[in-house]
């Protein structure tokens, strides 16, 4: 019989339990953490696992992207930097710039931030 690890079974009841909102701050707080490990990976010099953990900051973004109600005009210029952010980390990727990932994390930062305000503002409703 297999026994799961608490951290596991509370993290994956976090998700199940969680709001729309609270999975959008997730998904951030997740795509910082990839481009941060893809920083430290390239700085170690394991190009294979850098590779990945971009992939998986890349994979992040387009689900946002996915998402989006494009009906809605804030929806249209986030998908524009959304898109901007997915060039950027695959030329990141490409190059093995950490510069490049710096600016991307400064962008994915922002705007989880303001994610967490907007939240912040909308519980105080």
């Amino acid at each position: 019989m297999y026994i799961q690890n608490p951290y596991d079974q509370y993290r994956k009841q976090s998700i199940l339990t969680a709001s729309q909102n609270e999975l959008t701050l997730m998904l951030y707080n997740g795509c910082i953490k990839f481009i941060n490990k893809t920083k430290l990976a390239i700085e170690e010099k394991d190009f294979g696992l850098a590779h990945e953990y971009n992939m998986r900051a890349r994979a992040i973004i387009e689900e946002f992207m996915s998402t989006l109600n494009m009906e809605v005009e804030i929806a249209q210029k986030l998908y524009m930097i959304y898109e901007y952010l997915l060039r950027r980390l695959q030329e990141a990727n490409l190059k093995k710039d950490v510069a490049i990932l710096d600016e991307v994390l400064r962008h994915v930062t922002k705007l989880r931030d303001t994610w967490e305000q907007v939240m912040k503002q909308g519980a105080g409703k």
